[in-house]
């Protein structure tokens, strides 16, 4: 707890002493993070049962959007000045987050972690559709990627068949590229971050045995690996997505 009142004390302070301007994409996208942070923490304790941290979470992902909003004052950061999505998005965060724990303490918690991934979804789009990307959208990104590399896991392949080894290698290569892409995204200190090293580099690791597999025809080989990317994949999204 402790921890947690220090590192919003510094996050406010930092914020607060800057110039309170409404085009700072620096600033949004700090407090927008801090916002992210703790609905990552609600969603994976409610997927491990977790009610009573969950509920913290929420609360504190409520006080982070709290601090945002009393941040830029009501006014329209400026890159989001054209964007269609902004008010509707903006204004609906408080109602969302009322609507996850009230599903919550209806004992629905698989609803809940819907309720508060589409959050994180509308974020993503608010976004996108003005031509920002932060870590956690490119993590997104690559989640996406993973999910079309996942498809040839299960079953029998039949690896004599060019056009699959091409598209199995080509999955591989885009899922591969979104991970350089998001670690050159990510700051100094994330990117020097142990935990984050270990999931980028695994990853890209495990990406370096795929090819192997089509060239041996080795399906268990190959299943093994995106087992191994599938739990790389998770631990980034639940960490830094």
């Amino acid at each position: 707890m402790w921890r947690y009142r220090v590192r919003c004390a510094i996050l406010f302070l930092v914020i607060a002493v800057s110039p309170a301007r409404a085009d700072d994409l620096t600033d949004f996208n700090t407090l927008m993070e801090g916002v992210a942070s703790h609905i990552r923490v609600a969603i994976d304790a409610l997927k491990t049962g977790n009610a009573d941290l969950a509920t913290l979470e929420i609360d504190r992902t409520r006080q982070s959007w709290g601090m945002l909003q009393q941040h830029f004052g009501g006014r329209r950061p400026k890159m989001f000045e054209t964007n269609t999505h902004y008010k509707n998005i903006m204004t609906g965060v408080s109602a969302r987050l009322v609507g996850a724990e009230l599903l919550l303490n209806a004992g629905r918690p698989d609803a809940a972690i819907d309720s508060l991934n589409k959050l994180r979804g509308d974020f993503y789009e608010l976004r996108k559709s003005s031509g920002i990307v932060v870590l956690a959208d490119c993590v997104r990104d690559a989640d996406t990627a993973m999910d079309a590399l996942m498809a040839y896991d299960g079953g029998a392949l039949d690896f004599d068949k060019a056009e699959t080894r091409a598209d199995l290698a080509a999955k591989a290569t885009d899922y591969g590229n979104t991970l350089k892409r998001c670690d050159g995204i990510a700051s100094e200190a994330v990117h020097a971050e142990p935990e984050f090293r270990r999931l980028m580099d695994g990853a890209q690791a495990s990406l370096a045995l795929i090819p192997k597999a089509i060239a041996a025809r080795a399906g268990d080989l190959l299943h093994r690996v995106l087992n191994e990317l599938r739990s790389f994949d998770n631990l980034l999204a639940s960490r830094f997505g």
